[in-house]
């Protein structure tokens, strides 16, 4: 039986890429109108599809209509990209913290 952490760690991968290629054909021109901040927006609207998609499985589960391992892949899933968010804001406040810091 597949790992179901290492599974979720795979799909969190996958989706990064994905909108990481995304936000790369944009910034050759591939996209009109589309940069930094439509890669923020989607990247943001994933991990909202996640939590939901988790919270879902979550609910199937305690009403008896989910496997345990899917239950626990999707909370697994949920789980790295709450952690992802949390070090992509910490990093932005660092780095707001340090254009701070700056003489002009």
């Amino acid at each position: 039986m597949a790992d179901p952490i290492a599974n979720a760690a795979a799909a969190a991968y996958a989706n990064a890429g994905k909108i990481a290629s995304t936000g790369l054909a944009a910034r050759d021109g591939a996209q009109d109108g589309a940069g930094f901040g439509d890669l923020v927006r989607k990247a943001a609207e994933s991990a909202v599809d996640t939590l939901k998609q988790s919270e879902q499985a979550s609910l199937q589960g305690v009403m008896g209509k989910a496997d345990i391992a899917q239950v626990a892949a999707a909370v697994a899933n949920a789980d790295a990209t709450l952690q992802t968010i949390v070090a992509v804001r910490d990093r932005v406040i660092s780095a707001y913290q340090d254009i701070i810091k700056m003489t002009i």
